[in-house]
């Protein structure tokens, strides 16, 4: 088992934002969520550092609710990269083996690719590996420059580079493996003689050379996951990204996407074959989808739904922490939250699981069992159960549990004055 260190201590002032970069969310999920899930997926790791700095306090308080498991260090101040991975150098005094060292804000790295790079690094018997990455336009971003033999003589940023430099296109991805009782002395020795100032990460691939170390290269093979956040714009972009892998992998399991230019999926959804999923649908967080479903258009899933084969989610329908059975359908104008809904179940138009008390603030649930029918603009007031087979007529306000077979009618009687608009002309 080795160990990681994220970084996540920067302000990120191009996002212009009041909430810490790696806070900022795709898929409701935060950046540095995704790398900590990333990190975790590789089962390599058994403890992860993550060093934190600006509004450090949001982003312990996030770990803390989230990933407890994951142990914030705190960096301040922030004096550069070299200086934050410094952080750790009293909770590993006694470690030896290898650091897996990342950005957490790469919300599109892979749990394969990870796992790939630190095998890289242990079998090729480098002490340091970099990962790098190919780019036909790599301006701005620090050229890898390797010796004749391949190995890594130096990363070298734009800035400083000569045109020969410049030319490469390969670069450093911001991501190392290395070996931790060989390196760590390098971050007591790097040196601020650069124009920020501050303590370089990169610097250390010059200390390894000049003490006789190994230093190594590990290419990815898909340069978008080493796609980082600084900006608004970015975010939005990675979004694409990310909803684009996803929208292809369930395309290639034969999900039918009519329109995958307005369709988001997110990347913790499953969902099965001949399964359809009409324009403009959001379906956000983890989900579980059968097969021969059939979602939208215009629908929302908002997480933590679970819908059998052949159910029917329409048009403007919202659900959130639902699980509907097979042969269900909810096809126009509806809400379901925190309700449990059973097969061959027929939900109206305008029907609403009134999941949320404000005054308590307590969420409860809905339980409709097997073919029960809701007529339309009902509203279920949870918690509440609709018993197999009973049937609610439109205009339902229900309030306490209805048995089964039996129908539930609240609306009032209807009143037919008749000519009473000509008597009011």
């Amino acid at each position: 088992m080795i160990k990681s260190i994220i970084m996540a201590a920067g302000k990120g002032t191009r996002m212009k934002s009041d909430t810490p970069k790696v806070l900022h969310t795709i898929f409701d999920k935060t950046l540095l969520g995704y790398v900590l899930d990333a990190v975790n997926g590789t089962n390599m790791t058994d403890e992860n550092y993550v060093i934190i700095g600006h509004q450090s306090e949001r982003v312990e308080e996030y770990l803390k609710n989230t990933y407890p498991d994951a142990k914030p260090v705190l960096q301040s101040p922030q004096l550069g990269t070299g200086h934050a991975v410094s952080m750790v150098l009293p909770y590993l005094e006694n470690y030896n083996g290898n650091i897996l060292i990342l950005n957490g804000d790469i919300p599109l790295i892979t749990s394969e690719s990870l796992k790939e790079f630190v095998d890289f690094h242990s079998s090729s018997g480098a002490d340091l590996t970099i990962m790098s990455a190919i780019f036909e336009d790599p301006a701005g971003l620090g050229r890898v420059i390797r010796k004749s033999d391949g190995s890594l003589d130096a990363i070298v940023e734009e800035k400083d580079a000569d045109p020969a430099q410049k030319a490469v296109k390969e670069i450093n991805a911001g991501c190392y493996c290395l070996n931790w009782e060989k390196l760590k002395h390098a971050f007591s020795d790097l040196k601020t003689d650069n124009a920020q100032g501050e303590y370089y990460l990169t610097d250390i691939v010059k200390w390894a050379n000049k003490n006789g170390l190994k230093a190594g290269v590990y290419t990815l093979k898909n340069n978008e996951e080493i796609f980082g956040i600084n900006s608004k714009s970015q975010l939005a972009e990675a979004a694409k990204l990310m909803n684009n892998r996803s929208l292809q992998k369930h395309l290639a399991n034969g999900v039918e996407i009519i329109d995958p230019a307005t369709t988001w999926i997110s990347p913790e959804t499953e969902i099965g074959h001949d399964t359809v999923i009409y324009p403009s649908c959001y379906i956000n967080g983890k989900n579980k989808i059968g097969s021969h479903c059939k979602i939208g258009p215009f629908a929302h899933l908002r997480g933590d739904v679970v819908l059998e084969d052949y159910v029917k989610i329409g048009n403007f329908v919202e659900v959130k922490k639902t699980t509907i059975k097979s042969h269900t359908n909810a096809c126009h104008l509806t809400y379901l939250g925190d309700s449990e809904i059973g097969s061959n179940v027929n939900i109206g138009a305008g029907t609403i699981t009134a999941n949320y008390n404000p005054l308590t603030k307590v969420k409860s649930k809905t339980v409709i069992k097997d073919n029960a029918k809701i007529g339309s603009n009902s509203v279920l007031v949870a918690p509440v159960t609709v018993e197999e087979g009973a049937n609610i007529g439109a205009v339902g306000v229900i309030t306490k549990n209805i048995p089964a077979w039996a129908l539930a009618i609240t609306r009032a009687p209807l009143r037919v004055l008749e000519n009473w608009v000509k008597k009011n002309c």
